[in-house]
């Protein structure tokens, strides 16, 4: 099964993170909070899981590994910092849709560079074996996540560090939104 691969996994889900995009920028009116709240959730796991398993993991094992991840550590953050401008600012905001179309611009360069530097490198200097542990540590890493941005926290020890509180956080605001009927 592909997704028993991390490369394959994190391709696929930059594919529906391509996909959140689009959905958000076809809602009607009404549903466009709830769809951006879906891409606001699957980023935030995303990235999370990244900078938790993936990015430690090509540090060590790439060839200037430590150049490759602050790379895209910058672009996290970068990314990071205009979702949480837009969450923040609300779907009704007159900057919304410009906002959406720069984050979406930058969370598609990031994708491209580590599919490119990251990823295809990660898969010529590792094991199948080590792929899918990889792959199982990232779905246990996206179960505990946060589920909103957090810009400054691109390291796994950051994560864990802040990152398990926030996502408790988060998670029991998103249980709460939900029961309310709020999103």
């Amino acid at each position: 099964m592909a997704e028993q691969d991390v490369i394959e996994l994190l391709m696929a889900q930059h594919g529906q993170i391509r996909d959140l995009f689009d959905e958000v920028e076809q809602a009607p009116p009404d549903k466009v909070g709830e769809a951006f709240a879906r891409l606001t959730r699957m980023l935030s796991v995303h990235e999370t899981a990244e900078e938790e398993i993936v990015h430690p993991y090509a540090r060590r094992k790439l060839d200037n590994g430590q150049g490759v991840v602050a790379d895209r550590l910058t672009e996290e953050n970068k990314a990071k910092r205009l979702l949480l401008d837009l969450h923040q600012r609300g779907v009704d905001h007159p900057g919304f849709w410009d906002g959406l179309a720069e984050l979406r611009a930058a969370v598609s360069a990031h994708a491209r560079s580590e599919e490119r530097y990251e990823f295809a490198r990660l898969r010529a200097h590792t094991s199948t074996v080590e792929r899918r542990a990889m792959a199982a540590a990232v779905r246990a890493a996206e179960s505990l996540a946060p589920t909103r941005p957090h810009p400054g926290t691109e390291s796994m020890t950051k994560n864990v560090l802040v990152g398990t509180p926030v996502a408790v956080m988060d998670r029991a605001r998103d249980l709460i939104r939900k029961a309310l009927g709020k999103r």
